[in-house]
């Protein structure tokens, strides 16, 4: 299958940027947290603190390999630390293009400054958290991605062009 795939650190406008690549390109689009919620009849946050990490992660790939056997071509987002499971990482590479979306530590930010909806961000200081966080997965979201796009200081029609013409060049 050759669903688009977009992975990136939370905040980097993998919700935004899928939802608006798909409208463009007719696709349905996934997001694989909003999944998640819908099963787990709860929050993401609520996950966290009731049965942690581990358990969350467990969810992502369960959800990763049912959409990973889909036939319907889709755009899917993908949480913020689903591609740096070991697990996860051959699946993706089977699903389609795996387009990493990437942005500075002040342009995220900017943008996660007044959000209390991700608990891998929650308590200490929020700039430390973010470069902590982003040294420790930036290797495996390279090496796991077909595609790097920066977003820093772009629009989303930008970066969905970017995209389109990245897949456009791909087919034959």
């Amino acid at each position: 299958m050759n669903h688009i795939i977009l992975i990136g650190f939370m905040g980097c406008g993998k919700t935004s940027v899928g939802q608006r690549l798909a409208h463009a390109c007719g696709l349905p689009f996934v997001d694989m947290d909003d999944v998640i919620r819908k099963e787990a009849g709860m929050e993401i946050t609520e996950i966290f603190d009731r049965y942690g990490e581990r358990y969350f992660r467990k969810l992502e790939t369960e959800v990763l390999k049912k959409l990973s056997q889909s036939q319907e071509r889709m755009i899917i987002s993908a949480g913020g630390g689903m591609a740096v499971e070991p697990e996860n990482q051959p699946i993706l590479a089977k699903m389609g293009t795996v387009v990493l979306l990437e942005a500075s530590v002040d342009t995220l930010m900017t943008r996660l400054k007044n959000d209390n909806t991700r608990p891998m961000l929650q308590g200490g200081e929020l700039r430390t958290k973010i470069e902590t966080l982003q040294a420790k997965r930036k290797s495996i979201y390279e090496s796991v991605c077909d595609v790097r796009i920066v977003t820093d200081g772009k629009d989303f029609s930008q970066i969905v062009d970017e995209i389109r013409s990245i897949e456009k060049s791909k087919q034959p």
